[in-house]
């Protein structure tokens, strides 16, 4: 669009240009011309009250010298009564040329080498018709035609660019609002769902970005509503499910005990199955945007304080670690209540009561680090449980919970990384980037994780109980 434009506008511009310079250009080289023979006219003029008194050569010769034209004027005095014919100055028109004008008693113009001459014809007292003949250089009659049509074409030329420039920036005022509109529809159709459109540009435009928007703000809530749905499903009905789990294994034996454990079992599929049936249909939201956020440190004494009471039941020492002061994340509140209870459910899932866990968390200038750690089996691939995380799953884990982890942490720029604790078990390690801006660099720790001499990242786990996270 912007470039049809800008040759529509070229193309009327240089047309407009042509019918106007044209024209013009014809009428200054006539002026030139008219202006060259009035000059001979005025020359000629002067001559001619002399030749109405006298016709003698040596006051004519005064005369036209006076004049101050004499290499460009000749006088053509016929003979009279008698007396021979004068002929003053350099003549250039013919004999046939200087008769005709006699003849016709006007003046007129004749074509000679070089330019042009005006034969002006003068009575004489004693009825006799003298000529007067002015040469008029081509040089003269194209004096300043040069010059003024090299202003005009600058002028035509400024004009064509000046329209084209101004073409191109409506252009572009035109175009640059559809290139974005188009951007944001793809940027939307590939699950960026924070893609969102300037409102600017024409008055249709401005009104498509305003509905686009709009569409992009429904599609992000109802798609934030099945995400809260499926965090709802997983922490709201998996916690008491395990809880349950863990009172019936302590049941013993019996018809009804086994029963029991059926039922819960058969639960525990059915609340898989729905949570995998949500996941199909449910692409990554948005970011929290600036001025978003939680903080990290009173969310995790709100989630360590309601699983305290589950660990004091089944023995579990714990402990918490840098949530003393306010902690401030660009995450929003329950996405963090959400990856935490995904963490600790593992850990009361996947290790034997008893086990101690903990959580810390690190507070750097660039990123905060979450670690949950416990004294369990470890994770003996690492690598496979991220991979699951990401929405295979197997039986009995619906792959959800480290995809809630993983999504949340991404969502700031972010990762999750897997490795072994201080404890002895495995350590899940949530890095939360503070500036959603800045890229993640391999390697980099944002805060700095103690570990003790020896351990590394990604070291397998220690024998014993496998773990299959969620």
């Amino acid at each position: 669009m912007r470039w049809a434009l800008v040759k529509v506008c070229l193309a009327v511009t240089t047309m407009v240009v042509i019918a106007f310079a044209v024209p013009l250009a014809l009428v200054i080289k006539e002026m030139a011309r008219d202006r060259a023979f009035s000059n001979a006219e005025r020359q000629a003029a002067a001559v001619a009250p002399a030749l109405s008194i006298t016709t003698e050569r040596d006051q004519l010769e005064r005369v036209v010298a006076s004049a101050g034209s004499d290499a460009r004027m000749a006088v053509h005095v016929p003979a009279v009564d008698g007396a021979a014919a004068v002929e003053i100055g350099r003549a250039r028109a013919t004999g046939e040329d200087i008769a005709t004008v006699r003849a016709m008693g006007r003046a007129s113009t004749a074509e000679v080498p070089g330019g042009s001459t005006l034969l002006q014809p003068v009575a004489l007292s004693s009825g006799a018709i003298a000529v007067v003949e002015v040469y008029v250089p081509e040089s003269e009659v194209r004096n300043g035609v040069g010059t003024a049509w090299a202003v005009l074409a600058g002028v035509g030329a400024a004009l064509v660019v000046g329209s084209v420039a101004v073409a191109d920036r409506l252009g572009v005022r035109m175009v640059r609002p559809a290139q974005r509109l188009v951007e944001g529809a793809h940027e939307l159709g590939e699950g960026r769902l924070g893609a969102r459109v300037p409102e600017e540009g024409p008055s249709e435009l401005r009104l498509a970005a305003v509905a686009f928007n709009s569409m992009a703000d429904q599609v992000v809530q109802l798609l934030a509503n099945e995400r809260e749905l499926a965090a709802d499903l997983s922490h709201r009905l998996r916690t008491p499910l395990t809880v349950l789990r863990l009172n019936a294994a302590s049941l013993g034996a019996g018809p009804a005990a086994e029963q029991t454990r059926t039922a819960v079992a058969q639960l525990e599929r059915e609340v898989d199955t729905i949570i995998r049936t949500a996941r199909e249909a449910k692409p990554q939201t948005a970011a929290a945007g600036p001025g978003a956020g939680c903080d990290a440190a009173e969310v995790v004494r709100e989630r360590m304080e309601f699983w305290s009471a589950l660990a004091e039941d089944e023995g579990r020492k714990w402990r918490v670690a840098g949530a003393e002061r306010p902690v401030r994340i660009p995450v929003a509140r329950a996405d963090l209540a959400a990856t935490l209870d995904a963490l600790l459910g593992n850990v009361f899932r996947h290790t034997a009561e008893g086990t101690a866990f903990a959580v810390d968390v690190h507070n750097g200038d660039d990123a905060v680090i979450v670690l949950v750690s416990d004294a369990g089996p470890g994770i003996p691939d690492p690598q496979a449980a991220m991979l699951r995380g990401r929405g295979s799953g197997n039986d009995g884990s619906t792959g959800l919970g480290l995809d809630i982890v993983r999504r949340l942490a991404e969502s700031t720029g972010g990762d999750v990384r897997i490795g072994s604790s201080v404890l002895g078990g495995a350590e899940v390690r949530i890095r939360i980037q503070l500036d959603p801006r800045s890229p993640v660099r391999s390697g980099h720790r944002g805060a700095v994780r103690r570990r003790r001499p020896g351990r590394s990242a990604a070291r397998p786990a220690r024998p014993g109980r496998p773990r299959s996270l969620p």
